[in-house]
């Protein structure tokens, strides 16, 4: 028997990214899109408002949606609810965490960046990766928040503001030797463009956005593969954002009921 869709969820649209990237890997598996995008962004929020919260909202989604899998697209959400999700759900839950693994693989220079919000550079999961897989590099820690309302926009077709995105970049170019730059919060890599233009300097740039499409595809080998649009749900009305998952191939968003 089919299992249902893949869920995808995220504060905002910073999901998408990882939306791309599933449908690469896998073009026929039929994906759910779900946001909190009443609340956005997570990562100005206090933590113990915002495990309950994402909770909450992913158990409605997860519900309603009636999926196989549950995609954690937030590094935010992943570094504070992937346990608690794990254990509450039914459902397999992938989470999302920055690229240092593959940063620090892929580094010369042993001199790469963290580009996040304030919440996830300051995690201890984060900091526990950097210790196991990046101990032997220089790592330069930025928080970018403002990046995610630039990516929000940036999405919906309007123009950015560059002279937010030169300033969110600029500790990056501090260490002349610095060579790769995560992107760790799943908004970013819709603005890798704009990022790249915007730099001084050609570095790699690298987001999680492929190895989460990977472990999907061993986790849910057989998800529903009809190619009808797919459905989305919201928690508040915005006809900007409708427009932007219109653009990925969703449904007009329904609103979740959170009890």
């Amino acid at each position: 028997m089919t299992a249902g869709p893949v869920l995808v969820f995220d504060s905002g649209v910073g999901g998408l990214s990882v939306v791309e990237a599933l449908r690469r890997r896998l073009p026929g598996v039929s994906l759910v899109y779900a946001c909190d995008n009443a609340m956005m962004p997570y990562g100005r929020r206090e933590d113990g408002w915002l495990i309950p919260r994402i909770l909450d909202v992913c158990e409605a989604a997860v519900t309603v949606s009636g999926c196989s899998a549950l995609v954690l697209a937030c590094n935010t959400a992943s570094t504070l609810a992937l346990a608690p999700l794990r254990a509450r759900l039914s459902v397999p839950v992938i989470g999302t965490v920055p690229a240092i693994k593959p940063a620090a693989r892929l580094s010369q220079s042993r001199h790469i960046g963290l580009l996040a919000t304030s919440a996830t550079i300051s995690r201890p999961y984060t900091l526990q990766l950097i210790h196991d897989f990046a101990a032997d590099c220089h790592v330069t820690r930025v928080a970018a928040d403002a990046l995610v309302v630039q990516a929000e926009r940036w999405l919906a077709g309007e123009s950015v503001d560059t002279a937010v995105i030169h300033e969110a970049l600029a500790p990056l170019w501090a260490d002349p030797e610095l060579d790769v730059v995560v992107l760790g919060c799943t908004h970013f890599p819709l603005l890798k463009e704009v990022l790249a233009n915007a730099s001084p300097r050609g570095v790699s740039w690298i987001d999680s956005g492929e190895a989460i499409a990977r472990r999907v595809a061993e986790v849910v080998p057989d998800a529903s593969c009809d190619r009808a649009p797919g459905a989305s749900f919201v928690t508040a009305p915005d006809t900007r954002l409708t427009a932007s998952l219109a653009t990925y191939g969703f449904a007009e968003p329904q609103r979740l009921n959170i009890g």
